[in-house]
């Protein structure tokens, strides 16, 4: 599930904002913006393999999201990734409604730029230079209708998008990377204790299970071994539960399992 991981957990690793914080909330009673700092890092049995860094703010109408991830250490075992992206919108209350998302790594030879735009609530792909094809079959309207991009979606989890009422992990959100469209399937885990060196208190579990759609080459198909096992948030509530960001991220597909833990996190 190396390909599914490093996706969602790229999703956190660049879910950050591009918003300027404001100091003060509005004279006219508009709340002020929430906004969270946060260090991650990612391993492999006991070998760190990512470094992640996080900025993110939520104002009570937009949002705005960006960060780096970077690979490290093991990184021969996945793919080699720098990757800077970014994301802006608008929020209303839990969901968010993306208006642009870009992703660009400089690792890659490729130079290229993956882009998501959405005219009337279509994801809608702007990639520079194209792919040389958009799967088979690519995802078709249709289909794009009403997905937001992977780093939205993730956001949206945390502010309870994903919630029936009774928990804030039941539900199914659809996704659009740039070419595949996928479903992130959520199960509630719970709640778990929880110790990292940034965090510690009792954490929402939250299990999200990978629905490939289409957008894929035919070697490229997630496999049922993929598939099966999900990925597990234990995420934590901040500004007195505005707002759930993963403290603790884990797959137990591939070699010896992912992990992603939070290091440092601050609420401004």
């Amino acid at each position: 599930m190396k390909t599914a991981l490093i996706s969602a957990v790229a999703v956190w690793a660049i879910g950050g904002s591009g918003l300027a914080a404001d100091d003060t909330a509005d004279t006219a009673g508009v709340a002020a913006p929430i906004g969270v700092t946060a260090q991650y890092s990612g391993s492999v049995m006991v070998f760190q393999v990512a470094n992640i860094v996080v900025s993110g703010q939520f104002g009570p109408e937009n949002y705005s999201a960006s960060a780096r991830f970077t690979t490290a250490g093991l990184a021969a075992l996945f793919s080699d990734a720098d990757i800077e992206a970014g994301v802006s919108g608008y929020r209303d209350d839990d969901r968010l409604r993306p208006w642009r998302y870009s992703h660009f790594n400089h690792a890659s030879s490729k130079n290229r730029t993956v882009g998501i735009d959405f005219p009337d609530g279509v994801a809608t792909p702007d990639v520079e230079p194209p792919f040389g094809n958009m799967g088979e079959p690519p995802a078709s309207e249709d289909e794009r209708r009403g997905a937001a991009d992977p780093l939205s979606t993730l956001l949206a989890m945390g502010l309870g998008a994903a919630s029936n009422g009774d928990s804030l992990c039941e539900g199914r959100l659809p996704v659009f990377d740039g070419r595949a469209r996928y479903n992130l399937r959520f199960e509630d885990g719970g709640t778990d204790r929880v110790r990292t060196r940034a965090w510690r208190g009792e954490a929402q579990v939250c299990h999200a299970y990978y629905e490939p759609i289409s957008g894929y080459e035919a070697d490229e198909f997630p496999t049922e071994d993929d598939v099966e096992h999900p990925i597990t948030f234990w995420l934590a509530p901040l500004h007195d539960g505005q707002i759930y960001i993963p403290v603790r991220i884990r797959t137990n597909a591939g070699f010896g399992g992912v992990t992603v833990t939070a290091r440092a996190i601050q609420e401004n």
